[in-house]
């Protein structure tokens, strides 16, 4: 009674209203159950603890679908990597009915159901139906998440002052929730159960179609969230799906209310870009929506081609279809070793700049990786390991050059040996690294303690073989410019009165060598 006295008062309306009124306008299309027999789904590539959760809400009582992207994927035959789950039920009501059960999120509450442990473990997101809110409606706010978010403290609707929707916490009907969604392909429900697909918005046809397609006004839709101006150009890159074109129409215009998106958020966003299997396709599919400047400070390094060095494009792009190779092996992926291959030749143009100003070598390799990283990636969450992984692949890199006394004992003993040593090989097949380096390194972090030693031995035997006789300067006599040789076969000499032959001798430098 009092609170909706002081909305009277002060001209607010409640959540409650605000959503009846939103249904009015919300592009809810109508539903249509598809059968099994006609979509064609097989129901073997649905995750066995997703199916639990549908269970266990269904047999409480509650309405429960897989939802977006999974359903998406199982319509074209592929397995999905995460099921989600939309409900009826409250986030509090979800919870209630799992033994390991989490509520999160800010902006819209969600649940985590948490199934195994460790690497082993598997969680299912576990939504509630939302309410289709008119943006026009909502509270205003001048700030964003972090600077009103005492503002946002008790608020259940707010956008900020571009449109970009900061808190829906409004429940609705299945057909709103569907209509809140952003594209056709991803507002689809299936119940295992019934082998039914609820689809208010055509989604079957254009995923038959392979098209992209944004529910309701794209312009409107990219203005409460324009990370969708990244997901359209990742999900046309990772299906091979073309983009409708009034839902491509806006693409380049509305690109500048990213900047009004957290940089952490955005930053997650570039990593799904370039993490799902399909880096190259997704660069590609930005450089034709003509959004390859400007989005990422990280990926404006690649494009730029006025900072070009010969060999960095082939460098770039073995690594991404390294990346790609590994995500469609089921392989684990890096973001701080990708990321170090596309700041590489930043840090290494930088480096050489500074030992060229006089700083010795790992000084000055150290400021170059301090110096990229703060421009390139900046201030974001999960800085501190993020920017310690890459700083140990890039500053073991001269490293791999010393291959005498206990050198490379104590590298490959290093925690990010491997991601370094991989550094390596991707850039000996660029041709900026040494083949026979690289090759010398794999033989030896799989060789035994003797071999370690014999390919330690073939290694100084090859640095002495490049070494050159240093050619005696202007005014030097041929036997001055030969000192340096002459004093190592001194010191390989054994003492007269010892007893030992001058072979032996060399043999025991040999091994001081290779100590």
């Amino acid at each position: 009674m009092i609170k909706s006295l002081i909305n009277k008062i002060l001209g607010k309306t409640p959540a409650t209203k605000r959503a009846s009124a939103s249904a009015k306008t919300a592009p809810t299309g109508k539903r249509v159950d598809v059968p099994a027999s006609e979509h064609g789904i097989d129901p073997s590539l649905v995750d066995e603890r997703a199916s639990k959760v549908l269970e266990t809400l269904q047999d409480a009582g509650y309405e429960a679908y897989i939802v977006g992207g999974a359903v998406r994927d199982l319509l074209l035959g592929l397995r999905p990597k995460d099921f989600d789950v939309a409900t009826n039920a409250t986030p509090e009501q979800v919870k209630g009915l799992f033994r390991r059960a989490f509520i999160i999120g800010r902006r819209f509450r969600i649940v985590h159901v948490v199934y195994g442990r460790g690497r082993e473990n598997e969680v299912i997101e576990v939504s509630t139906f939302r309410a289709y809110l008119d943006v026009g409606a909502a509270e205003q706010v001048a700030g964003n998440e972090k600077s009103s978010r005492k503002t946002l403290a008790d608020k259940t609707h707010v956008v900020d002052a571009s449109g970009r929707v900061l808190r829906d916490n409004v429940w609705g009907p299945q057909d709103q929730d569907a209509a809140r969604r952003d594209f056709t392909i991803n507002a689809m429900y299936y119940d295992p159960r019934t082998g039914v697909v609820v689809d208010y918005h055509g989604g079957i046809k254009d995923a038959k179609k392979r098209v992209l397609r944004m529910i309701g006004d794209p312009e409107t839709r990219y203005r409460e969230d324009p990370v969708r101006i990244i997901r359209v150009v990742r999900f046309a890159a990772k299906l091979d799906f073309e983009i409708e074109p009034k839902t491509r129409a806006p693409l380049k215009k509305m690109a500048e209310l990213l900047a009004n998106v957290p940089p952490s958020r955005l930053f997650d966003e570039m990593l799904k870009l370039l993490q799902t299997g399909h880096a190259q396709a997704s660069l590609d599919q930005l450089r034709k929506q003509g959004l390859d400047r400007g989005m990422f400070p990280i990926l404006d390094a690649v494009f730029d081609e006025t900072r070009s060095i010969p060999g960095r494009d082939k460098f770039i792009k073995l690594a991404l279809n390294d990346t790609d190779r590994r995500v469609s092996e089921g392989k684990p992926v890096a973001p701080s070793f990708l990321l170090a291959c596309l700041l590489w030749h930043d840090v290494l143009a930088l480096w050489k700049q500074n030992k060229a100003q006089g700083e010795p070598t790992f000084p000055a390799l150290q400021s170059a990786t301090e110096a990229v990283f703060d421009a390139r990636i900046g201030d974001i969450s999960g800085r501190g390991k993020l920017a310690g992984d890459m700083r140990e692949i890039w500053t073991m890199q001269p490293r791999f050059d010393r291959r005498s006394g206990n050198a490379p004992m104590t590298l490959v003993e290093q925690a990010r040996f491997r991601a370094a040593f991989d550094f390596l090989r991707l850039r000996a097949a660029s041709g900026e690294a040494d083949a026979e380096l690289a090759t010398w390194w794999e033989d030896f972090s799989l060789a035994d303690s003797d071999e370690r030693s014999d390919l330690i031995e073939v290694a100084r035997q090859q640095d002495q073989a490049k070494r050159q006789v240093r050619p005696p300067a202007e005014g030097e006599s041929a036997s001055e410019g030969d000192a340096p040789a002459k004093k190592r076969r001194r010191r390989r000499r054994k003492p007269a009165g010892e007893g030992g032959s001058t072979s032996e001798g060399d043999t025991a430098a040999a091994g001081r060598d290779a100590e």
